[in-house]
């Protein structure tokens, strides 16, 4: 029985399925509602300027909704930016981390937090974007908002968080009654819908001789590997061993089995690239506001393309797959619960050498995995800037879309595996990488 019929024969996963699809068809309508009071016509040309700015990478995350300046512009990125700083303050402020080994009432409490982060974040962006619209105009001067002023502040302001607070319970809904995360199936969703306009645009520019036709071949064969190459990664783990000792309590003897700690590769996912992207385009965009020379200057020594670029990037990318891995994965604590467990690694003594010992594992993944994330999203870069190769076939945006299907796959094979069916791989499901 082949799997797509496996899952289709089990009413629960069914359900789940056809819920998670009905969300994200809501959310792609959200996305072309617009807001009002906007020239949509000088703001597409706007965007056709700053493909290559943080307005582009917002644009494609947003599946577009930045670009026709729909109800859902801000999209999804106010809640990522409200998670990580909630991850972010739980290293500093003792009373969250705290709340963190609290299990489900204090990951209620942090969900929480999280909502109030992400609808301040979008007031205070949405009040930003209505503001810096009223001052920007298309490529003929033409005014992108039709009726600037007080009133259409507030009713932007009010959209744009209304929309975000709506695309927040969506993501939620599909987490919780749905397949896979809600929040990663919309960034999903979002990118996938561009890649269609991709294709075409890629077309239009073999058409008009900007791409050779001889070089299509080998733009698929480089994406497929570069596939092959993130499934493989993120697939991928380093098990380290782990015995509990036998315990007697009462007459039954509990313990004596072997385990395994399992650690990924890349332990810090798309959150660098992202990040190191972002901060990539800041040069670009302040370039496009600012006419000073020196500004001028340092935005083309780091545009995409020149070996400042490049080093800059690589760089960032390394730092933050450290920083992000030291905040969200603690030695010291995995350690302490191994030993108030009885378990123990063979040959390391438990407690602060077993943490030594899983730090050293950990940060020699992290070297490899930093290596990789790099590799994967400055190869395709260098191809964008020399090759004329569209946005969307980047590292970043492909990292996003393996790595969320990878997720949603492997919690259907859950579902297969918990029902006893035979799963969407030969083998069952899919397993991490020795």
């Amino acid at each position: 029985m082949s799997g797509l019929q496996s899952a289709a024969n089990i009413p629960e996963l069914r359900r789940r399925i056809l819920f998670t699809i009905i969300m994200l068809a809501v959310y792609r309508m959200g996305v072309q509602i617009p807001t009002p009071g906007i020239n949509s016509e000088a703001l597409a040309s706007f965007f056709a300027q700053n493909a290559g700015t943080l307005f582009g990478m917002f644009n494609m995350f947003s599946g577009g909704a930045l670009e026709n300046f729909s109800i859902f512009a801000l999209g999804i990125m106010p809640y990522i930016s409200a998670s990580i700083i909630i991850q972010l303050l739980t290293v500093v402020i003792p009373q969250l981390e705290s709340l963190k080994k609290e299990g489900q009432a204090g990951q209620r409490k942090i969900t929480q937090y999280t909502r109030y982060g992400t609808v301040f974040l979008s007031i205070i962006q949405g009040t930003f974007i209505a503001v810096g619209l009223e001052g920007m105009s298309g490529p003929g001067g033409e005014a992108i908002v039709l009726h600037p002023g007080v009133q259409f502040k507030l009713m932007t302001m009010l959209t744009l968080t209304s929309g975000t607070a709506f695309i927040m319970w969506l993501g939620e809904q599909m987490t919780e009654r749905g397949i896979g995360n809600g929040i990663s199936l919309i960034i999903f969703a979002g990118i996938v819908a561009r890649v269609p306009a991709a294709i075409v645009n890629s077309i239009q520019l073999v058409k008009a001789g900007e791409i050779a036709m001889f070089f299509i071949p080998l733009l698929l064969v480089f994406m497929f590997g570069v596939i092959y190459v993130i499934v493989f990664c993120e697939t991928s783990q380093r098990r380290i061993p782990i015995q509990y000792a036998k315990r007697v309590v009462g007459k039954r003897v509990y313990g004596g089995q072997s385990s395994h700690l399992p650690l990924k590769i890349n332990v810090s996912g798309v959150i660098p690239p992202i990040f190191a992207s972002s901060i990539m385009m800041f040069p670009a965009t302040i370039g496009g506001f600012i006419q000073v020379d020196w500004v001028q200057r340092a935005s083309a020594a780091l545009q995409p393309g020149t070996v400042y670029y490049y080093l800059i990037y690589i760089v960032m990318i390394v730092f933050f797959c450290f920083f992000y891995t030291a905040v969200t994965f603690k030695p010291d604590d995995v350690a302490e619960n191994l030993k108030k467990n009885g378990g123990f690694i063979p040959g390391i003594r438990p407690g602060k050498r077993t943490a030594e010992f899983i730090d050293k594992v950990l940060t020699r993944l992290t070297v490899v995995g930093a290596i990789y994330l790099s590799t994967v999203c400055v190869l395709p870069t260098i191809m964008i800037s020399k090759f004329n190769i569209p946005f969307y076939f980047g590292g970043t945006a492909l990292l996003i879309v393996v790595g969320v299907g990878i997720d949603t796959i492997s919690q259907v094979e859950s579902h297969l595996h918990m029902r006893n069916y035979e799963g969407f791989m030969k083998q069952g499901r899919i397993k991490g990488r020795r």
